[in-house]
C-alpha cells in the first residue's frame, strides 16, 4: 500500500525562541538549523526577519539546507496595499523559497485585539497571500487563534481560510494558540474545516501544550485528515512549550496506525541521531536534559526493579515499547539497593563484563552497593561510578594515574575598582608512569567571574595528564548537583557530576563526604577515569 506524505515543519528557531530565558545567537541557530536538515524535518522556520538583529543576521548567512527554508511573519495591515507594506517587504526580502503569515481567525481578536472589521481582516489576509504568490514564493497562512476562533464563530473562522486558500495558499496551519483545546475537539473541528472545502493536503497543525497535549492534539489533527505538523524539538516555546518534535517524528515512524500509513522523509539512519539532536539543543541552551523525555530521555528505557531487569534479561520488548537504538538511545539498569543479581548481570553485560550467575564477585559487589548506598552513595543516577567499582571489585579496573595530594583555597578580596570579588586557586599533583606532575588552575572565567572551588579543582585535574591528556580534551561537565543526605552535625554530601564528550556520550558520577569539596574530587576522578576507560 502506497504510503501518504506528511510533512514536518519546525518552528524551534522561531517559536521556540519565545521560551522564557531563551535567546540563541546566529551561529546558534545557524547549529540548530544543519542538525534539523540532517534529521529531516520538511520546513525549517528561521524567525522573523526585522523583527530583530539575530533573525536578520540569520537570513542573510542561512545554511545551505535540504529542508525549505522558511521566514516568517504577518499579513499586511489595513490602510495599506501588501505591496506598500514594509513590514510584510521585510519578511520577503529575506529571500527565503517559503513564507509563513500570521494573521486573526477569531473574530474577538479581530475586534478588540486590531481594532477593524471582519471584512477588513479577511482581505488583508487574502491579499497577503495574493501577494506572496505573485512573487513566486510557497505562502503558508498561520490560522492564529483558530480553535477558540472557530468556536466562538465557526462561519467567520472559516471565511478567514477560505481568503487564504482562495489566494493559493499551500499550506493554511490550524494553530491551538492558547493551548486548550482538547485532542477530541482538535480532531472533530480539523474534519470539519475538511467537509467545509478546505482540502487536508493544504492544511497543518500547529498546537501547545498548556494541558500537556500537544502531541496528542498533533496527532489527532493528523488522523482527521490534516497533512503537516508543526512542532519543535524537545517541545520548547513559549508558556509550557509547543508539539514535541522528538516524540512526534518516532511516534510517528514506529508507532501503528502511523508507521504503515505515512512517510514523514525522515530515514531510519536519520531518526538514530533523534537523541544527539535533542541533547545538542540543550547543550546550547545550558540546561540540563529531561531524563524522563519519552523516546530521548536518560531514564526513557531504564529498568530499576529487580522483575523488570529479569525479564529484560529474557526479552527486552517485556518493559520495552520500542529498541531504544532507533532512536539514538540505550538501555540503563541502575544498580541499587533494591536490585538483585539479574539487575547486576544486566548492568555488568552492558558494560562488557561477562560474569557467570552465581560467581561469588557478584555477591561482592551488591553488599559494597548497598553499604555505600548505606554511606549516602547513588548508584541508580551514577552509571559510571558504579561500573567503576564493579571493575574494582573484580579486578580489572586500570590505574591510570594517582593523585597524590590535591588543596584548593578560596580568596575574598577587593580588586581594582575596589569591588569585593572571590577567587579560587587549586593545585593538584598526580604520579603517572612514575612521574610527578603538579597542576594549579584558578576558575575565572572570559568574563573575569569567579567559578567557585569545584571548577577550579576540575581545571587543575584536567590540565595535565601526561599521555592521557589528548583522551579527555573533548570532556566537558554539563552539570553539577548537591544534596544534603543527612541532616545536623552528621550532615554529608552527596554531589553528583554529569559529564559528555566530542562523541556524545553522557555519564554521571557520583562522591560522598562530610566535605563538598571531597565529595567533588571524588566524582571529578570517577568522570575522569570512565573516559580513560571508555576511550581504551
Amino acid at each position: 500500500m502506497t504510503r501518504e506524505r506528511l510533512y514536518l515543519y519546525d518552528t524551534t528557531l522561531r517559536d521556540g525562541q519565545q521560551t522564557q530565558g531563551v535567546q540563541f545567537s546566529t551561529a546558534e541557530k545557524q547549529a540548530i538549523a544543519r542538525t534539523l536538515d540532517k534529521l529531516g524535518v520538511d520546513y525549517i522556520e528561521g524567525g522573523w526577519p526585522g523583527a530583530n538583529p539575530t533573525d536578520s543576521a540569520f537570513f542573510e548567512d542561512a545554511p545551505e539546507t535540504r529542508a525549505t527554508m522558511t521566514a516568517f511573519g504577518m499579513t499586511k495591515r489595513a490602510g495599506r496595499s501588501a505591496a506598500n507594506d514594509e513590514v510584510l517587504a521585510g519578511v520577503l526580502n529575506a529571500g527565503t523559497q517559503a513564507v509563513c503569515l500570521v494573521g486573526k481567525t477569531h473574530d474577538f481578536h479581530v475586534e478588540t485585539a486590531l481594532g477593524i472589521s471582519l471584512a477588513e481582516n479577511t482581505e488583508n489576509i487574502a491579499r497577503s497571500v495574493e501577494h506572496l504568490v505573485a512573487q513566486g514564493r510557497e505562502a503558508l497562512f498561520d490560522a492564529e487563534h483558530f480553535f477558540d476562533g472557530y468556536k466562538a464563530n465557526a462561519p467567520y473562522a472559516l471565511d478567514c481560510l477560505r481568503a487564504a486558500h482562495e489566494a493559493g495558499a499551500r499550506w493554511i496551519v490550524l494553530c491551538d494558540t492558547n493551548g486548550g483545546t482538547q485532542p477530541r475537539e482538535i480532531h472533530d473541528i480539523t474534519r470539519a474545516v475538511i467537509e467545509a472545502g478546505i482540502p487536508g493536503a493544504r492544511l497543518g497543525i500547529h498546537t501547545h501544550n498548556d494541558t500537556e497535549q500537544a502531541v496528542a492534539g498533533s496527532l489527532a489533527a493528523v488522523e482527521a485528515g490534516a497533512r503537516q505538523i508543526q512542532g519543535t524539538l524537545n517541545g520548547l516555546g513559549e508558556r509550557c512549550g509547543n508539539a514535541n518534535l522528538t516524540a512526534i517524528i518516532p511516534t510517528l515512524m514506529l508507532k501503528e496506525v502511523y508507521a504503515s500509513r505515512f512517510d514523514i522523509g525522515v530515514t531510519a539512519e536519520a531518526l538514530e541521531g533523534l537523541t544527539h539532536a535533542s541533547q545538542m539543543l540543550d547543550d546550547i541552551l545550558n540546561r540540563v536534559p529531561r531524563r524522563q523525555a519519552a523516546y530521548v530521555g536518560a531514564s526513557a528505557f531504564a529498568h530499576k526493579a529487580g522483575l523488570h531487569a529479569s525479564a529484560i534479561l529474557k526479552d527486552p520488548s517485556t518493559y520495552e515499547h520500542i529498541d531504544p537504538a532507533a532512536v539514538g538511545n540505550a538501555r540503563i539498569v541502575p544498580m541499587s539497593n533494591q536490585a538483585g543479581q539479574s539487575n547486576l548481570r544486566r548492568r555488568l553485560a552492558e558494560a562488557g563484563l561477562e560474569v557467570e550467575a552465581g560467581d561469588p564477585a557478584l555477591a561482592r559487589i551488591l553488599e559494597e552497593v548497598k553499604a555505600r548506598e548505606d554511606r549516602g552513595y547513588t548508584y541508580d543516577s551514577a552509571q559510571a561510578s558504579f561500573e567503576l567499582l564493579a571493575r574494582a571489585e573484580l579486578g580489572q579496573m586500570p590505574a591510570f594515574f594517582e593523585v597524590k595530594r590535591y588543596k584548593v583555597t578560596v580568596e575574598r578580596r577587593k580588586n581594582k575598582y575596589d569591588q569585593m570579588v572571590s577567587l579560587s586557586e587549586a593545585v593538584v599533583v598526580v604520579k603517572i608512569d612514575g612521574e610527578k606532575k603538579l597542576s594549579v588552575s584558578e576558575s575565572v572565567d572570559d568574563q573575569g567571574s569567579d567559578r567557585g572551588p569545584v571548577n577550579a579543582l576540575a581545571k587543575a585535574l584536567a590540565k595535565d595528564l601526561g599521555r592521557y591528556q589528548s583522551a579527555i580534551d573533548d570532556m566537558r561537565l554539563v552539570d553539577f548537583k548537591v544534596r544534603i543526605t543527612q541532616g545536623g552535625t552528621e550532615a554529608v554530601t552527596r554531589v553528583i557530576i554529569d559529564s559528555a564528550d566530542g562523541q556524545g556520550r553522557r555519564w554521571s558520577t557520583v562522591g560522598v563526604s562530610p566535605n563538598i569539596v571531597d565529595a567533588s574530587f571524588e566524582a571529578l576522578l570517577d568522570a575522569i577515569n570512565w573516559k580513560l576507560l571508555r576511550d581504551g
